[in-house]
């Protein structure tokens, strides 16, 4: 089990799907967005935005793209905070996500 490399929080949380107290291993890639919406239980989906280049004209253009991540109680991110999500096993149908910790509002 891979230990993510960012500062866990200090109280305990019963969640299996935990990347800190539970057993979920992190792998693969990271990402830092804006947390959208936090209406399902224990789900936020989190916006990010990226740069994409147009080879056709050159120049590049500004991308959005919604990802669904698990919020662990120990972290209990809201919406307008600032996040660094990482990629995991497969949650759910449309979540393959965690929030590993808040970076700011």
């Amino acid at each position: 089990m891979a230990k993510p490399n960012v500062k866990s929080s200090k109280e305990a949380c019963g969640d299996i799907n935990c990347p800190f107290h539970g057993s979920l291993s992190v792998r693969g890639r990271t990402f830092e967005g804006d947390v959208i919406a936090d209406k399902m239980d224990k789900t936020v989906i989190v916006e990010r935005e990226y740069v994409e280049k147009i080879p056709k004209y050159e120049r590049y253009e500004r991308r959005t793209s919604k990802l669904y991540a698990h919020n662990p109680p120990c972290v209990d991110a809201q919406v307008g905070d600032r996040v660094k999500i990482a990629e995991c096993r497969k949650l759910s149908k449309i979540k393959s996500f965690v929030v590993l910790e808040k970076e700011g509002s």
